[in-house]
């Protein structure tokens, strides 16, 4: 009876780790906060380490379901990221142009005023800002839209 029980757990914990190795790890996070509101999100593309093509940026900074946030523009725009998108370096895009210089802290802050600035590229009520992890080539975007309030 017990060399049933132990053979029945081994083959339970065997199967789990199975189904487990199976999953895909999620990708490291990245966080816009506006006030008391967030939204955080997994890598749009990429994520993984892999360098990723011209053309699949690209393809990933025109997509449109992304985690949407609304900004007032006299607020502060907070960008965290976790410890491993740091370590490689990060940009902030806006509308697929690089706003800043690249970072290896895991929290920046812009004001909200920048993201419906038309000198800084913006058009009209809505931008797309995305987090661009690595240095001249890309290896995962984080992208969200910013909505502006009005």
């Amino acid at each position: 009876m017990r060399r049933r029980r132990a053979v029945a757990t081994a083959g339970a914990v065997s199967a789990g780790l199975l189904v487990l190795s199976a999953c895909d790890k999620p990708t490291a996070i990245s966080t816009l906060t506006v006030g008391s509101s967030s939204v955080s999100s997994e890598a749009t593309c990429g994520g993984r380490g892999d360098a990723l093509k011209a053309a699949d940026v690209t393809k990933c900074l025109q997509d449109k379901g992304v985690e949407e946030i609304t900004v007032d523009p006299d607020e502060t725009v907070r960008f965290g990221v976790d410890p491993e998108i740091a370590d490689k370096g990060w940009t902030i895009l806006m509308n697929g142009q690089p706003l800043t210089d690249p970072s290896t802290k895991t929290y920046r802050t812009i004001p909200g005023s920048v993201f419906f600035n038309a000198q800084y590229g913006a058009q009209g009520n809505s931008t797309l800002v995305s987090v661009k992890e690595g240095g001249s080539n890309a290896t995962g975007l984080w992208s969200f839209r910013l909505k502006k309030d009005t």
